[in-house]
């Protein structure tokens, strides 16, 4: 099964961008359904984006405009760019993956849930101040 680990958090202004990474490994990443999840202090981990592997992603509203999510199969690597940081935007952000080509949030256009998902990435800080 796949193994996840994401880098690329830090710290960055108000109005900043960041991008942050997770490489897969033990498994393409092609097969699988994957997400960004987050968990802002004092609340549950929540979903911020999905992407399906035909392509499709869906998005929760407060992101909605400002992250991207992406990937490259070649490098087996998940991508969320991080535009017009907000200081709410502040979390640790993980990886997650699930053994389904078609993710369930992209096929109803809504942000991913985290029982969806059964292989999870050890999570990264973004601090936006």
């Amino acid at each position: 099964h796949v193994q996840l680990v994401e880098s690329g958090g830090g710290s960055v202004q108000t109005g900043g961008s960041l991008r942050l990474s997770c490489v897969a490994s033990g498994d393409t990443i092609g097969r699988y359904c994957m997400g960004w999840f987050r968990q802002i202090p004092g609340k549950e981990r929540e979903g911020v984006a999905a992407r399906s592997d035909d392509g499709s992603t869906s998005y929760a509203d407060p992101v909605k405009g400002r992250f991207t999510i992406s990937k490259d199969d070649d490098k087996n690597t998940l991508y969320l760019e991080m535009n017009s940081l907000k200081d709410e935007d502040t979390g640790t952000y993980y990886c997650a993956a699930e053994r389904r080509m078609t993710c369930i949030a992209t096929s109803v256009s809504a942000p991913p849930v985290e029982a969806d998902f059964g292989y999870w990435g050890q999570g990264t800080q973004v601090t936006v101040s």
